[in-house]
């Protein structure tokens, strides 16, 4: 029977033709060269970064992006085989040095880690880690003297005079003994901030924008809150150090200082102050021991003795591992991107779709760049933003051919492969005759084997052929041709859903039998409710095109039941 139709199938083409018209990280594959040059734009980027934030209290960058990129770049530096040396702030060009030095504060990438780095310690704290800026206060015979930015660690700016104008930095305190350094965080009060809901929202750049401003504003220096976290060579025990805070006017450190000897304590403080309203924006938890050693012997590197618990991110930085070009059965073409597979709400995503291919151009994304992933609605990946992008910039996919449309690639002639296999995979799913086992891989089997011509030449094939597969075997193909057959008694509904019919026609045309399809004019698919001009007009089309009518005089020659 299929050879009765060759020429009219052979036109068909013409027509098809015409309507065209994780696995484990590994070292990227460049050249030792590109390598270089790609490490050195990162490397530049992220010092431009560290002057910013160290020297200038601006953060150009979030938190969690910038430690990725950090850790690209470490990465990227073993696959070059050079050393990776401790991160050091960039040394400032201030000139007032710090009486103690600020250390930095490790983070903690999951749970296990935070109970590993616990394990053995005693007289543990958790405190929120507060998104502000850091300080040095220095009390001399009680009077505040000095106020100076974290810059480097080692030296600051002088913000001393700014000091004055902020309410919530006592000028004088109940201590006379000498000389009293205080380091912590200078924040934007809030009213009922819930981490969990509302975010960050910018508020260490707020405050950072405001003390770095040569002229200040008295409405935001009432806005600007302290929280003192480290108190060099004070008390010996923690509630001593808490209780004299807050005898000398900083009350919130002991209100959020809180006693832990397990992971599940730390975990209920930061899951708690993460959901509950706090004065302050936080970024996650700081776990801290009591003892602590002298100030004289703290270095502006990474603490020994306190560690930083984020909070969970909403979304994760990762790497475009490959770009594909896929084409719909109504021939619309969308780009996903393959990306270095992350966990997202105990989702693995490991591609996402981006849309068109001038999508693809508007975002400028090429293999290798970083990129932020978040879940959408239900639950769909979806790119946020590009974070980095690689030096060298290979050029985007381009469609080839003419634009495809719904009566385009009835057969599989040059071109029309993609577009083909998606109608089949349509056919054969459930908005269409829903049979089980031929799904995408057995279609591209049988394409590969060439046993296709049109969209309907399944129905010929043999039990004999189809066990020729690769990987089908006897009892597979046995199946298949169960399903084939079931196939045959389809209504009509299902095989024109099958074959393509436009969708908007399908309930109208549900209650017709296949002679009236053909016989019905345009204005009466103009009577169907929810059928406007558009899609009369895409009905006629279809049921008129010569691949189609071809399929409908073979599938009425075969004695289908929907089209006798």
């Amino acid at each position: 029977m299929r050879y009765l139709t060759l020429i009219t199938l052979i036109f068909c083409a013409f027509i098809s033709l015409f309507n065209y018209s994780s696995a484990a990280v590994v070292c990227p594959d460049w050249s030792s060269q590109r390598l270089e040059r790609e490490i050195a734009q990162l490397s530049a980027q992220l010092q431009r970064w560290d002057i910013a934030y160290h020297q200038q209290g601006t953060s150009l960058i979030e938190d969690a992006v910038y430690d990725n990129l950090r850790e690209k770049q470490r990465f990227w530096l073993r696959c070059a085989k050079k050393p990776v040396s401790e991160l050091n702030p960039p040394k400032s060009n201030e000139p007032n040095l710090h009486p103690v030095a600020h250390t930095g504060l490790k983070k903690m990438p999951s749970a296990q880690e935070v109970a590993k780095w616990m394990r053995g310690k005693q007289d543990l704290w958790v405190q929120p880690k507060i998104d502000g800026i850091a300080v040095t206060l220095v009390y001399q015979q009680g009077r505040l003297t000095t106020m100076l930015s974290r810059g480097d660690g080692q030296y600051g700016q002088d913000w001393t005079a700014k000091s004055r104008h902020i309410p919530a930095i006592p000028q004088e305190i109940a201590d006379t003994s000498g000389q009293l350094v205080l380091q912590g965080e200078l924040f934007l009060l809030m009213n009922g901030h819930q981490q969990k809901l509302s975010g960050g929202l910018n508020a260490r750049s707020k405050v950072a924008g405001a003390l770095m401003r040569r002229t200040l504003s008295p409405d935001i220096m009432q806005q600007i809150g302290v929280f003192i976290w480290e108190w060099p060579d004070g008390p010996q025990t923690m509630p001593a150090r808490l209780q004299k805070l807050h005898e000398l006017g900083f009350p919130l450190s002991q209100k959020f200082t809180q006693p832990v000897s397990s992971l599940e304590q730390v975990s209920q403080w930061r899951e708690s102050w993460y959901q509950q309203a706090l004065p302050f924006a936080t970024d996650g938890v700081v776990i801290r021991q009591q003892q602590e050693p002298q100030g004289r012997l703290w270095r502006n590197k990474t603490a020994s003795w306190a560690v930083a618990w984020k909070y969970p991110v909403v979304q994760k930085i990762t790497d475009v591992t490959g770009i594909e070009l896929s084409v719909g059965r109504s021939g619309k073409r969308s780009v996903v991107l393959l990306l270095e597979p992350v966990t997202l709400d105990d989702k693995r995503v490991a591609r996402v779709s981006l849309g068109s291919p001038e999508r693809l151009k508007a975002w400028d994304i090429v293999i290798g760049d970083r990129v932020a992933v978040s879940l959408a609605g239900q639950g769909i990946p979806r790119i946020d933003e590009v974070v980095w992008r690689v030096a060298v910039r290979d050029k985007a996919i381009e469609p080839e051919g003419p634009p495809l449309d719904f009566l385009s690639c009835f057969t599989p002639v040059e071109g029309c492969r993609a577009q083909f296999l998606s109608r089949l995979v349509w056919l054969s799913g459930p908005q269409g005759l829903n049979m089980a086992g031929l799904g995408p891989a057995t279609w591209q089997k049988l394409l590969d084997a060439r046993l296709l011509d049109s969209l309907i030449d399944w129905l010929f094939l043999t039990e004999e052929q189809l066990a020729q597969l690769p990987g089908v075997g006897s009892k597979q193909a046995q199946k298949l041709v169960a399903q084939i057959q079931l196939s045959r008694q389809q209504s009509l509904r299902r095989w024109l859903s099958a074959l393509g019919f436009p969708t908007a026609g399908l309930p109208m045309a549900q209650r017709m039998s296949w002679r009236q399809l053909q016989q019905f004019s345009e204005q009466q698919w103009l009577t169907g409710q929810g059928i406007g001009p558009k899609n009369a007009r895409q009905i006629q089309r279809f049921l008129h095109h010569p691949c189609v009518v071809t399929m409908m005089a073979t599938l009425h020659q075969q004695q289908l039941p929907a089209f006798d």
